[in-house]
């Protein structure tokens, strides 16, 4: 025999009673619309609404801006009249009072005596240690070169020589080394005084080279 299958009565039975529930919602409220009770509960729960007309304030005229200043024009520039006015010199007065200040004559201060005369003596040979002759240079002697030469010696207190040089070349610059070469080296010589003391001085000294056969 055929099988048929079983059905939920109670859900049928559910599903029925809500269809009719929704049903009569919407039959309830097409009848209140219709009826005009809606806007009897919407006045009570709302109450009345209270309008008012409010009237726009009239509007004041405002006055009218002041006029601008008016700017006189000034008057055309006059000058002054030119005024000349002389004053007198003031009159010398009649009555000079001068001061007179009688000043004493002041008394020179005494003179100094002029100071004594230095008593100087140049430096010179020493006869106790001859004067040393500078050699002969062989090429001024092949080229046959002779003269004087005179030398500005510095002499120190002790007699030795501190400085030399030419005042007057002989004509031969191998000649004029020679003789200040020799005086730096091998002189010794009586130094110069002042007041009777051995001062540092400078003096003359002249050296001749002299060819001889």
């Amino acid at each position: 025999m055929p099988y048929a299958p079983a059905t939920d009565t109670s859900f049928f039975t559910r599903r029925g009673l809500v269809l009719a529930i929704i049903i009569g919602l919407h039959v309830g409220m097409f009848w209140l619309l219709n009826s005009g009770l809606s806007h009897q509960i919407i006045d009570v729960v709302l109450g009345p609404i209270e309008t008012r007309m409010i009237e726009e304030a009239p509007k004041q005229d405002e006055p009218p801006p002041p006029p601008p200043p008016k700017i006189e024009t000034p008057p055309p520039f006059v000058p002054p009249p030119e005024i000349d006015i002389s004053i007198a010199p003031d009159a010398p007065p009649t009555n000079a009072i001068q001061q007179t200040t009688q000043v004493r004559p002041t008394t020179p201060p005494p003179i100094a005596a002029p100071p004594a005369p230095v008593s100087r003596t140049a430096p010179k040979s020493d006869s106790r240690r001859p004067l040393t002759q500078p050699e002969y240079p062989p090429s001024s002697r092949r080229a046959g070169e002779a003269g004087t030469v005179i030398l500005e010696v510095y002499v120190l207190e002790n007699g030795r020589v501190g400085e030399a040089k030419v005042k007057q070349s002989s004509g031969f610059p191998r000649l004029d080394e020679a003789a200040v070469r020799e005086v730096k080296r091998s002189w010794r010589l009586v130094p110069g005084t002042e007041n009777g003391k051995p001062v540092p001085m400078w003096g003359q000294f002249a050296v001749t080279f002299k060819l001889t056969d």
